[in-house]
């Protein structure tokens, strides 16, 4: 059973519950019903030289049934042949009728590649894009990607690029998939975006949600389209009167990747401590694979060490009542100068049925490791109908019960706090870092940490910092 305090349990659920708006997520509307003949997409571009610093892609979305769509159910892409085999992509949105915070855009590779087209641009909506009415559409989308070096693009071969097309017009070399099936446009020779899957794949939905932090600062707006949330509401877990500070999250590069840092920081009182939180704004997520690569400091970057630090990765949905069945939560919890009761470092996988946060109940599952894992980590766990199973750097760790699964969705999130002040008393300003490389969560699958790592350097090698095709609940 875990050692941790019941205040500081008690802390981390009215965290939860303020972060996600209090008690239970309000109930999503109904999905509307697809119609037959779905969504016609028009196209033109404002760059129609041959080459040019980047492509634009303007596009409107309109839904030619006799149905209301849900734009979150709506996939767009734009297909082209790629500059170099090494060559990334970045996406961006510069105009949007509805806004480009509701505008994703992901870039992915053909498994068929044609003389031109061997990638694409796949546009997608947050469940904030809202519905289109029948005979309605999207309004201007003014869109563009750029080779991440800023070398020139070469257009002129691309499969769905025509530079004489300056005013919209239905353009079928655009596909268009509404829930999952395709109702608009052809695809390169071999390349239908809804060709039957691999038979090598696991079973499953397979659904993913992929993000590799390629964020410019804290007040990106990239973080909130894509679907996060950096915590700077008061309360626990951690030490009372500490303050969660959403300009400690940083990015920067690192082995050529771009990382999240969370910084955390004290002068050994409460009103000089700040903690940091960075987690997903839905609970939409439960059975399937969960990773992430995760760099632990076991000293600080500045200052005295020995203080009682959390870092984390973890999913947890809200405790609705004490002893609540329907609470989950699944944690990698390392303790790098100990704390709850330990007297040096240690690793916790924990998986959680429910709690009482007064009188204090547990009803948990944990495996551990004290050792130190100071530096970079590949953490993997997998929820299936019977089990949960934890993974660092392609080593089993633990497994836990069937009676410890989840019974509702969950956020996923990253913290770094700290337990107590009790570790290092001194007043001298001192300040830790966790950084975190990626986060892959696949929908309905368990994945081999092998997999799980082909499958980063898939999205990596494709130019594609973020996907997220995970419904919502």
């Amino acid at each position: 059973m875990s050692t941790r305090p019941p205040a500081g349990r008690a802390r981390l659920a009215l965290a939860l519950a303020a972060l996600l708006g209090g008690g239970a997520l309000t109930a999503l509307p109904a999905q509307a019903a697809p119609a037959a003949d779905g969504l016609t997409v028009r196209y033109r571009t404002s760059a129609g030289g041959a080459t040019a610093d980047q492509t634009e892609p303007w596009l409107k979305v309109r839904n030619s049934g006799s149905s209301t769509v849900r734009l979150s159910q709506v996939k767009i892409r734009y297909y082209f042949k790629s500059d170099s085999p090494n060559a990334s992509y970045r996406f961006a949105c510069s105009w949007a009728v509805r806004g480009c915070s509701v505008v994703t855009g992901t870039f992915g590779t053909l498994s068929n590649p044609t003389a031109n087209a061997d990638r694409y641009l796949e546009i997608g909506f947050t469940p904030a894009a809202g519905t289109l009415a029948p005979g309605a559409d999207t309004g201007d989308m003014q869109l563009r990607f750029h080779q991440s070096s800023w070398q020139p693009v070469r257009q002129s071969d691309d499969y769905s690029f025509d530079g004489a097309r300056t005013s919209y017009a239905d353009w079928d070399k655009v596909t268009a998939q509404l829930a999952g099936t395709t109702v608009w446009g052809t695809a390169p020779e071999g390349n239908d975006p809804t060709d039957p899957p691999d038979p090598t794949d696991p079973p499953g939905d397979g659904r993913t949600l992929f993000d590799d932090f390629d964020y410019s600062s804290h007040t990106d707006p990239d973080i909130a389209a894509h679907g996060w949330s950096i915590r700077a509401n008061s309360g626990g877990p951690g030490v009372p009167g500490a303050t969660w500070d959403p300009s400690k999250v940083t990015f920067v590069s690192a082995g050529g990747n771009s990382v999240m840092n969370l910084e955390t920081s004290t002068a050994g009182t409460g009103a000089s401590t700040t903690h940091t939180e960075v987690l997903t704004k839905a609970m939409k997520f439960k059975n399937g694979t969960y990773a992430a690569r995760v760099r632990f400091s076991d000293a600080p970057k500045s200052g005295p060490d020995g203080d009682h630090l959390v870092q984390t990765f973890f999913t947890i949905n809200d405790l609705k009542a004490p002893m609540a069945d329907d609470y989950a939560e699944y944690d990698f919890e390392y303790l790098p100068n100990g704390g709850w009761g330990e007297p040096s470092n240690i690793l916790y996988t924990t998986s959680w049925e429910t709690y009482a946060p007064d009188p204090w109940q547990a009803v948990n599952q944990h495996s551990e490791q004290r050792v130190s894992y100071e530096g970079w980590h590949d953490l993997v766990v997998t929820i299936d109908d019977s089990a949960i199973t934890y993974y660092v750097d392609g080593q089993h760790f633990g497994t836990h019960d069937a009676r410890y699964l989840p019974e509702r969705p969950m956020s996923i999130n990253f913290n770094q706090w700290l337990i107590d002040l009790n570790g290092q008393t001194s007043t001298t300003p001192r300040a830790y870092d966790q950084q975190v490389d990626y986060v892959l969560h696949v929908k309905d699958q368990v994945l081999t940490p092998a997999q799980v790592a082909a499958k980063v350097a898939g999205y990596r090698g494709a130019g594609t910092a973020f996907v997220d095709e995970v419904p919502a609940p």
